[in-house]
């Protein structure tokens, strides 16, 4: 067999190292071009997370400052069936001025709600609200309508979970001739406002004093 001459091995390196180089030249070429589009999806994922919490606090933020209708239920959905409800029981918030009608551990029912005002107790030393906190239980007083003379003030549609007809939930306040208090009513779900009990928008009380019954747990948190 010929010998191959030393021209062709000269070829032969020189054909090893330019494919060498292009190789070379590939991988440096690609992989910041991996690296950027990796950089770039990250950035588009923050982006979008950015987004979403912009888009849950703006929807939050027009929530609380939507107008509320003391008139109309606090929400536009239909109140719960409480035959197709588990574990029902209500739990009311007096610093954020919520009545929430919960199912075990969901809430399933958001209402605007406005407890006893704030008061200096002697003997705590500490700003109380007149309504009572703790766990009670919806007693079997209840009512279309009350007035007391001595508070000058009534309400409609109440029912009792303390002390038989003492403490109350019930419509946002009437005066001596039946007619709603509109500046006390306008309170409703922004300030401490009653004597004790828990004032809710007319139909809010109607359907609470006509489905809640004798029973159903209620916890008040201060």
């Amino acid at each position: 067999m010929k010998p191959q001459s030393s021209r062709f091995y000269l070829s032969l390196a020189i054909a090893v190292i330019i494919c060498d180089a292009f190789l070379i030249y590939r991988v440096t070429k690609q992989a910041p071009a991996s690296t950027t589009t990796q950089a770039q999806i990250t950035e588009k994922n923050q982006a979008t997370k950015a987004t979403t919490a912009k888009k849950t606090t703006d929807s939050e933020s027009t929530t609380m400052q939507t107008p509320i209708d003391w008139q109309k239920s606090s929400e536009t959905k239909p109140y719960p069936d409480l035959d197709q409800v588990n574990d029902f029981w209500v739990k009311v918030d007096l610093k954020k001025n919520r009545t929430y009608l919960m199912s075990g551990d969901k809430v399933i029912y958001t209402m605007y709600s406005s407890g006893g005002s704030y008061h200096h107790d002697e003997e705590t030393g500490k700003y109380e609200s007149y309504t009572p906190t703790g766990t009670f239980y919806i007693e079997p007083e209840r009512g279309d309508s009350f007035y007391n003379a001595s508070l000058n003030e009534g309400a409609n549609n109440w029912v009792s979970f303390k002390d038989h007809g003492i403490y109350l939930f019930h419509s946002v306040p009437t005066d001596a001739s039946g007619n709603y208090n509109v500046k006390e009513a306008k309170k409703l779900g922004k300030t401490a406002a009653s004597h004790g009990c828990i004032r809710l928008s007319v139909p809010d009380s109607k359907w609470m004093s006509e489905n809640l019954k004798t029973g159903t747990k209620v916890v008040i948190n201060g």
